[in-house]
């Protein structure tokens, strides 16, 4: 039987574990559940395959003001240095609808451990009391305030990068975008597995869409508690591989920063990860693209239980102390 027959034959015999683990756990999906109780439920199980937090000399509360006066809580991370840090400006997934600073914490302790950089992951706000744009523009707010407020940190704010994963990988291309737009200079986009696409019409949607951790219903939820139309699934902070801006106009990629792309074998993204580094190749700039075999979505929160989550941690250090330029 072939792999397009039965996808579920390109898992990895540990991650085919895992997912039957979490099938005979027998919890609701979580598109059954309120906003507030998949929060609830996300956060609860977060931490069960996840590698334990690295110790780290530095770990401060900030508060990052929003454009509309609100603060943003954001925690920065950092292993001890007698000179400003680099520093990676990171965004969480989680369907723009659940996850947190707290979420991601092993995940950012690990990343700055291992790339020697400080990283600063944000608490944008969430769906569905905070609509799109909000947490594109959460993201933004934020790193034009590291940018002012490095050096009072005790960071490097010439040598700044954004990164995330999912949702947050949506976040950090259309701020690295913005970016370009500012002439605001980044090292790199660090996007694991992002949403780039406005529809979820590509063949990888339809092939793990059912059995793969992240299947359509979950998606579809997340994106009805985040968009306030249809409309909204055009526009390029929403889907930086084909939306478009105020004028019709799809954004061109061409001087953004380079791209470091972590994909999942199995996961509904993948196709539209491809995709964007394709454009984002075409328009000239600098792709690292790596697809990890026979995982899903979400697998680098994984470490305990999924051997390629800790090679995907590793490949995005060393790519960070590349472009960092961090011996």
């Amino acid at each position: 039987m072939s792999h397009h027959r039965n996808p579920r034959a390109l898992l990895s015999p540990a991650m085919r574990g895992v997912l039957d683990r979490i099938a005979r756990a027998g919890h609701p999906p979580m598109h059954a559940l309120t906003p507030d109780q998949a929060k609830a439920a996300y956060a609860a199980g977060a931490g069960v395959l996840d590698i334990p937090s690295h110790k780290l000399a530095r770990i401060d509360d900030l508060a990052i003001p929003a454009r509309d006066g609100i603060e943003l809580h954001a925690r920065l991370f950092a292993p001890a240095s007698e000179h400003p840090l680099p520093v990676l400006l990171y965004f969480h997934g989680g369907g723009f609808t659940v996850g947190s600073v707290a979420t991601h914490e092993p995940l950012c302790r690990h990343l700055a451990h291992l790339a020697h950089c400080a990283v600063v992951s944000v608490d944008y706000r969430l769906a569905p009391e905070s609509k799109f744009p909000t947490a594109a523009n959460d993201a933004w707010d934020s790193l034009a305030w590291l940018r002012d407020h490095a050096s009072s940190l005790r960071l490097d704010g010439s040598n700044l990068a954004v990164g995330g994963d999912s949702a947050g990988g949506t976040l950090a291309a259309a701020a690295a975008i913005a970016a370009r737009d500012a002439g605001w200079p980044l090292a790199l986009q660090l996007l694991f597995y992002p949403g780039t696409a406005g529809h979820q019409n590509t063949p990888s949607h339809q092939t793990f869409a059912d059995g793969f951790l992240l299947e359509e219903p979950h998606i579809t939820y997340f994106f009805n508690q985040y968009l306030r139309s249809p409309e909204d699934r055009n526009d390029w902070r929403f889907a930086p591989l084909d939306g478009v801006d105020e004028h019709g106009q799809v954004r061109e990629l061409d001087g953004v920063a380079p791209a470091w792309i972590g994909l999942a074998e199995c996961d509904p993204l993948t196709d539209e990860g491809v995709m964007y580094a394709d454009r984002l190749r075409m328009a000239g700039v600098p792709v690292d693209l790596e697809i990890y075999a026979g995982v899903v979505h979400g697998f680098i929160q994984f470490g305990r239980a999924i051997p390629h989550a800790l090679t995907a941690h590793n490949d995005a250090a060393r790519a960070l102390r590349h472009a960092f330029g961090v011996a």
